[in-house]
């Protein structure tokens, strides 16, 4: 790293009465450099490796064939409390994921779990998430819906734009610094209802709901 080597060159090159003048003007006062640890030697954030979204297949990227999924978390109040946000990247259709006792990854693998269980499997190829802690258990999760998970960059949002863009949505529903966890399953499916409900310019103002319900009855 460039920064790196000018304060190698610093403390190596400091001889004498400029050394002593080196130490007055750094902030510590040491007159050894203590090189920061490289990326590479950090923990990694999981137990299993992450798959990243490099290696997805490209038919998820330019949605041509249905079951492609991306998720996130709205986070609630003091982020104590969270809701699942699931969306289809071929028809922009949403699930929701309650969560009433909390986000730990024990959770959200079970909830998920339970949340592909309805439906067929060519609509659940593949789920890309942020690098987020609620999903250590991805591996599991993947060994028991044989479901991949892909994960975006850090700090790349757009990686999942329908989701993303959803988020923005469901705040209108569920305000950000506020409690989430009183939200009944109930009242999140009459939201993700809604929601699918409105009619997409990048559908041809088909609805998201219409567009599943031709996947439903194309697998049936």
């Amino acid at each position: 790293m460039v920064h790196e080597t000018i304060y190698q060159a610093l403390y190596i090159q400091g001889r004498g009465e400029l050394r002593r003048e080196v130490a007055k003007a750094l902030r510590t006062g040491r007159v050894m450099r203590k090189p920061r640890r490289q990326a590479q030697r950090r923990q990694p954030r999981y137990t299993h490796k992450m798959v990243m979204i490099s290696e997805r297949p490209a038919e998820a990227a330019d949605r041509a064939i249905p079951g492609h999924w991306e998720g996130d978390l709205i986070i609630g109040k003091d982020g104590a409390s969270a809701i699942g946000t699931l969306v289809e990247r071929a028809t922009r259709f949403v699930k929701l994921i309650h969560l009433p006792d909390g986000r730990t990854a024990e959770l959200v693998h079970d909830a998920l779990t339970d949340a592909v269980a309805d439906l067929p499997a060519h609509l659940w190829r593949s789920l890309t998430w942020d690098q987020g802690t609620e999903m250590a258990c991805h591996h599991a999760f993947t060994i028991a819906t044989g479901i991949p998970v892909y994960f975006c960059d850090p700090a790349s949002p757009w990686q999942r734009g329908s989701n993303e863009n959803t988020n923005g949505l469901l705040r209108q529903y569920f305000p950000k610094g506020t409690d989430l966890s009183p939200h009944t399953p109930e009242h999140l499916d009459a939201v993700a209802a809604e929601l699918n409900g409105r009619p997409r310019e990048a559908l041809g103002w088909d609805t998201p709901a219409e567009r599943f319900a031709k996947l439903l009855t194309q697998a049936s």
